[in-house]
């Protein structure tokens, strides 16, 4: 089951969304290809430690957070990928690497890969390894109104 803060959140801001159920998957691009959603429309959520805080930068899971690039953004001294037990404890409800990029609902600071805002929809972890979320992604920016910012740069085709 989705993470209930989650569920609870969206259902009391009326947002409608799609929960899709996959075996378990630990990476990104493995819960893309299950769903069957390009690599690209799904959302990773990555914990980073931007001046010894923690911060949630939300990119496509086809790609990888340019840490010069998020720390200028940021107009941070120091940034680095946090550990496990940096965050661990941060969101209690939700397996470990699989934490839904609302960082609105656990005190954490959202950057969002600009990027994603082209598309009309986000899928997103939901709290497990064994299920996603889809919300337009309207509702997800007005809800979470993250910091948008570039920090992936895309890839050469």
């Amino acid at each position: 089951m989705p993470a209930r803060k989650l569920m609870e959140f969206l259902d009391s801001n009326h947002v409608k969304y799609v929960t899709i159920t996959h075996s378990t998957a630990y990476t990104a691009q493995e819960v893309a290809a299950l769903a069957h959603i390009r690599g690209r429309d799904m959302a990773k959520t990555v914990i980073v430690n931007l001046d010894g805080k923690l911060a949630m930068a939300v990119l496509p899971a086809s790609q990888h957070v340019d840490l010069s690039l998020l720390k200028a953004a940021a107009s941070a001294k120091t940034v680095a990928l946090a550990t496990e037990a940096e965050f661990r404890g941060k969101f209690p409800e939700c397996e470990t690497g699989a934490m839904p990029p609302f960082g609105n609902l656990y005190g954490v600071p959202v950057f969002v890969e600009e990027s994603l805002t082209k598309d009309k929809e986000i899928s997103f972890n939901a709290g497990t390894h064994n299920e996603l979320m889809r919300i337009a992604y309207a509702d997800f920016d007005r809800l979470v109104q993250p910091t948008v910012t570039t920090f992936a740069p895309a890839r050469a085709a």
